[in-house]
């Protein structure tokens, strides 16, 4: 497995080897030792799944406070994403910057998203299927999070990205600057 860094420190692509030949292929997609040697040790509590019919669904920019903020590993299982990290990490040098990354079925590589970051994606294919593994449970009470089109993180959409197919929650969600800095990590 190939691991590669980005400019923010602790978000993380694992990019799976594939062994392939006429049936199709194979791969490791995770294995403990490998991800836990350069994360740390981490214990998954939860897998979740989200199916997007429509290209274009733009989900997010999501996140948990403490003490339920959650690391995520994020995989796409069927179509394909634009996926977006955002470092909401109030003393980090690349606080309110953001790290966006292609994942796909075909490639199959995933994203490792740390607590103390903003998760969001936008459907590039229609019926894309998205699963992402989780460092703590889903708690309603410390479900937060931030408009997808603040000018301050100024995350660049792709085209299809299509404003009509966010959620009521996610149309409503505060700026970045309009958080309570106990919301931020």
């Amino acid at each position: 497995m190939r691991i590669n860094d980005f400019f923010i420190s602790g978000v993380l692509e694992f990019v799976p080897v594939r062994i392939e030949d006429e049936r199709g292929h194979f791969s490791e997609i995770f294995r403990r030792e490998v991800f836990s040697e350069r994360i740390g040790p981490v214990d998954f509590v939860q897998e979740n799944e989200s199916l997007s019919v429509r290209q274009g669904t733009i989900r997010g920019i999501h996140f948990q406070t403490a003490p339920f903020a959650q690391g995520k590993l994020v995989r796409c299982v069927a179509g394909a994403i634009f996926d977006v990290a955002v470092d909401l990490r109030i003393n980090s040098p690349t606080f309110g910057q953001h790290v966006c990354l292609e994942l796909s079925s075909r490639s199959g590589n995933q994203l490792w998203i740390p607590a103390g970051f903003g998760h969001a994606f936008c459907t590039l294919t229609p019926n894309s299927l998205v699963s992402y593994k989780v460092t703590e449970r889903y708690s309603q009470a410390h479900d937060a999070g931030v408009i997808w089109d603040d000018d301050d993180i100024a995350i660049s959409w792709p085209s299809v990205a299509d404003p009509d197919t966010l959620s009521p929650k996610d149309r409503n969600q505060p700026r970045l600057s309009a958080l309570d800095e106990r919301q931020l990590f």
